[in-house]
């Protein structure tokens, strides 16, 4: 994933979206990062017990299972309001409006994270091809996948595909 940068950890997933066990398990840095970018965030670490109680179920299901929302139904998937969408589960900023595109997918559409070290990225085999996962570098939530040269006309022809139940948005009025 060196176009996006950041790190970039391989994991085999299963059908069901959960970490394959096993030796397939690696991580690999696509450029010059500490070993663990969320450090630099503040890592937040929770039991599975303390998400489901803080998350809905849905929530719980696409950021802690790495599922995903149906197309066209999220909150944020036209929205136009200016400011922060920050991560459900640990309120970390993510992404800023001024970086949200129109790209039908049926997702809210990103061109690039508010800095790299605010996500890591983990291939992603499910689905019988290889896609690249994003993840909150903070939580280790699911968030969604990142795509490119699928010809969208933006700065870096990648399209960050993110379920809106795995954020929240603070409007440039309260930020």
């Amino acid at each position: 994933m060196s176009a996006a940068g950041g790190v970039f950890e391989q994991r085999t997933r299963t059908a069901a979206g959960a970490p394959a066990t096993g030796e397939e398990e690696t991580s690999v840095t696509a450029q010059q990062q500490p070993a663990d970018p969320a450090a630099q965030v503040g890592r937040v670490i929770k039991s599975e017990a303390e998400w489901r109680a803080q998350l809905s179920p849905e929530e719980y299901h696409v950021l802690r299972e790495a599922g995903t929302e149906r197309p066209f139904t999220g909150e944020y998937t036209d929205t136009t309001t200016e400011g922060v969408y920050r991560c459900r589960a640990c309120s970390a900023e993510l992404f800023r409006s001024d970086t949200k595109f129109e790209s039908h997918c049926g997702w809210p559409s990103f061109f690039t994270p508010l800095a790299e070290e605010r996500v890591r990225y983990v291939e992603d085999l499910s689905m019988g091809v290889r896609r690249t996962e994003v993840r909150c570098a903070r939580c280790d939530s699911h968030l969604g996948h990142v795509f490119s040269g699928e010809g969208y006309d933006t700065p870096t022809d990648l399209r960050y595909c993110i379920n809106s139940v795995s954020l929240t948005l603070e409007p440039a009025s309260q930020a």
